[in-house]
């Protein structure tokens, strides 16, 4: 794809962000696995439910601007999501691995909130309002998504990682 405009870029930048959304469904099922606390395991799987209406809306995006909704290989994210397999695949106390797993997750979410924030600037710039309004309706369940994983690490996950031996 040639990126002539602001558009191209516009529709360049949804892609990437539909190939992202895709690669965290498959990710959030191991990570809530993966996670011994119940609040952070409630947290991933209901993330795991807004993830899935965040690609019907990016569908619906698609559609009103006649493009195909089909992800370009987000690279970034395969690389954060490797790292959160990797981190996984540690031998870690349980309460030092959930906060691994939320480091790992606001990783995403910090990913997703600098992309979803660009799309809505550039729909905004190019008169999209109910593509605008779609976006940021995704923009700011990823910020909230991210506010209650730093509770859950500042209010229990964090102290408890904090209090394992081996200091």
């Amino acid at each position: 794809m040639k990126l002539n405009n602001l558009n191209d870029l516009f529709i360049h930048e949804l892609k990437d962000l539909y190939n992202a959304e895709n690669q965290i469904m498959k990710a959030l099922p191991l990570m809530a696995k993966e996670a011994s606390s119940t609040d952070l395991k409630n947290a991933f799987e209901m993330h795991l439910r807004e993830t899935e209406k965040q690609i019907e809306r990016l569908d619906m995006v698609f559609e009103k601007l006649g493009q195909k909704a089909t992800g370009e290989k987000c690279k970034a994210m395969e690389g954060i999501i490797k790292e959160a397999q990797d981190i996984m695949s540690e031998n870690a106390d349980p309460d030092v691995m959930d906060a691994a797993l939320i480091a790992s997750a606001q990783r995403v979410e910090h990913y997703e909130i600098a992309g979803y924030g660009t799309v809505c600037t550039f729909a905004k710039q190019l008169g999209h309002t109910e593509v605008l309004n779609l976006l940021h309706q995704t923009l700011e369940e990823e910020k909230s998504t991210d506010m209650k994983l730093t509770s859950i690490a500042e209010s229990k996950i964090n102290i408890k990682a904090e209090n394992k031996g081996g200091r």
